[in-house]
């Protein structure tokens, strides 16, 4: 706490006397304490603003029955100024609607101001600008008074001042009276987007595609026409397997599976359907024969799962009636006895569906082995996106194998092609790594569009609207978000304390540091080797006056990211110690 106030009055007692201003000089002859204080000393950035209570204490028999001050927090910087609310204080003989300070009482009043925060308020001043008002004298309209020696403006000065340029500028910053130096911005290296989640992409190295085609047969034979050894469905099958046959990413296997259907003995019909599966193999050998695949052949009995199939793809009016048999029996023989049963839908199963089960099965069961994450990185690289499907697009953007501008635009070709929740999500989750806020909450929003209804994209919004600074527009998600963004949500509003338990790594600590436990701060990095922790742990070691540790950390802060040397110029928690303590 600074008594400011009381010795800019006991230097300005004497100039005051010549002032003009009436009403102040008899105020300036009281010797008594005017203290000024400002909580916090050092500035803090919070959710976006920059916030301070400034306590004035008055003096008793001080304050003139007929003077009116108008005071106004300015904070001040190179090349501009933020103005706050202005305070007016006047005396009790003062027929206006101000503050009233009795001059017998004095009184002590607290300031609440808040300003919007700039970027260049990084270095920065607040101060008091004051103005003086009399019935009598040269102060009879407002007029601004220096409070660090007591002096109102020359004409000179007023000239300048009237002037409302660079100099006016100038000029009032030297007649403010400084009560707070800089801001503590480290609110804004919270790391919204190392929380945000990426939506999986679903991608596979290996996919396992299946082709069907079947040889038929006529009821309880097990032998083959000529004419059930052809058709388009065999050729297509033959074809692909052709196809596929030199392609060394492709892995083909090839069985038969022989199928009785489901009317007359089971055991006639198991029989039957094993030598569907030979005979059914021999021509499937024949028919793949410049394939050169050995094939397997197995018999599965009567095919209820492949009536079952049929029936609830067919149109028949009562086949739930049917399905509700088929959940009822377990047994073979009673299934079908039930189904014979019903006259009015028999029919149709034996001419429609029964024929299309007596069959031998070709499966060719491929697996194919897709590209490789560097073949991947050579396409985006080349720019031959379209190359690429969706999943791959996503996979390779998630490897780590890109640089940040490849995979923004590799994510950025793959929401334009695909249009989906989860490439929308992910150019988010980009987007904010890379600081690009806007365009993050842009893409989330699209993706919420696209049908995102996720818990991912729930995350992603509230840890969005944080990164952009709107406290209120996250509340709308931090509810049914993660614990991590949670807490994160806390910090954004200066709950540091509450946030400090429920985060990890740099969030932590940055966390921790603005809550002061500085012990805790240097165990949540204390593994991080990156430009960022090095530049914390210079502000912890300065705040513990270590500065051979702090010198030495910002040292290797700068090595590993340049912008670290322009920084500490302007960081209030380092530069009063750069080139005294601190030496570079």
């Amino acid at each position: 706490m600074k008594n400011l106030f009381k010795m800019s009055l006991v230097l300005a007692s004497a100039v005051l006397v010549l002032s003009g201003c009436n009403c102040f000089k008899k105020m300036a002859k009281n010797q008594e304490d005017v203290n000024i204080t400002c909580t916090p000393e050092v500035l803090v950035l919070n959710n976006g603003k920059v916030d301070a209570d400034i306590k004035v204490t008055f003096p008793e028999k001080y304050y003139n029955k007929k003077a009116v001050l108008k005071v106004t927090p300015v904070i001040v910087f190179d090349g501009g100024e933020v103005v706050g609310t202005t305070q007016y204080f006047q005396g009790t003989k003062v027929d206006d609607n101000y503050t009233v300070i009795d001059s017998k009482m004095g009184g002590e009043y607290t300031m609440h101001v808040s300003f919007p925060y700039d970027e260049r308020m990084a270095c920065s001043e607040l101060q008091l600008r004051a103005e003086i008002k009399c019935p009598k004298g040269d102060c009879k309209e407002f007029t601004l008074v220096n409070l660090n020696n007591g002096a109102i403006p020359t004409e000179e000065e007023a000239a300048i001042l009237a002037a409302d340029g660079a100099e006016a500028l100038a000029l009032k910053r030297q007649f403010g009276l400084t009560i707070a130096q800089g801001i503590n911005t480290l609110q804004r290296d919270l790391n919204y987007a190392s929380a945000m989640q990426a939506m999986a992409s679903g991608y596979q190295n290996v996919i396992t595609v299946e082709t069907k085609a079947s040889y038929k047969y006529e009821i309880n034979s097990s032998t083959l026409s000529k004419k059930a050894t052809k058709s388009d469905e065999l050729t297509a099958f033959q074809q692909n397997a052709m196809d596929q046959k030199d392609n060394d990413r492709i892995k083909q296997n090839i069985y038969v599976k022989g199928y009785a259907s489901p009317d007359g003995p089971e055991k006639f019909n198991d029989k039957l359907s094993a030598a569907r599966s030979e005979s059914g193999k021999k021509a499937a050998e024949k028919l793949l024969k410049e394939v050169g695949l050995e094939l397997d052949a197995a018999s599965y009995g009567e095919d209820w799962d492949g009536f079952a199939e049929l029936v609830a793809a067919s149109d028949m009016e009562d086949k739930e009636v049917i399905l509700s048999v088929l959940r009822s029996y377990d047994s073979s023989t009673d299934r079908e006895i039930q189904i014979k049963n019903m006259s009015q839908v028999y029919d149709t199963l034996k001419n429609d569906i029964l024929p299309q089960l007596r069959r031998a099965q070709l499966i060719n069961s491929s697996d194919i082995t897709g590209k490789t994450d560097d073949e991947m990185v050579a396409l985006v690289r080349a720019g031959k996106f379209n190359e690429l499907n969706e999943k791959e697009l996503l996979h390779i953007a998630s490897t780590g194998k890109l640089t940040e501008a490849e995979k923004i635009a590799t994510l950025e070709a793959a929401a334009k092609e695909y249009k989906s929740a989860a490439a929308y999500n992910n150019l988010g989750v980009a987007y904010a790594a890379a600081g690009e806020g806007k365009k993050a909450i842009n893409a989330f929003e699209k993706a919420m569009a696209a049908g995102g209804k996720t818990s991912q994209l729930n995350n992603n919004l509230a840890l969005v609207n944080l990164m952009n600074g709107d406290t209120e527009a996250a509340k709308n998600y931090v509810g049914a978000a993660s614990a991590q963004t949670k807490a994160l949500a806390a910090a954004a509003e200066g709950n540091y304390a509450q946030a400090q338990s429920q985060l990890d790594g740099y969030n932590a600590a940055v966390a921790a540091t603005m809550n002061a436990d500085y012990t805790a701060a240097k165990q949540a990095i204390a593994n991080d080797k990156s430009a960022q922790a090095d530049y914390l742990r210079a502000i912890i070691a300065t705040k513990q006056g270590d500065f051979t540790t702090a010198t030495a950390e910002l040292k290797s802060a700068i090595s590993k990211d340049g912008s670290y040397a322009e920084r500490c110029k302007k960081d209030v928690n380092l530069r009063k110690y750069i080139g005294n303590e601190i030496q570079l």
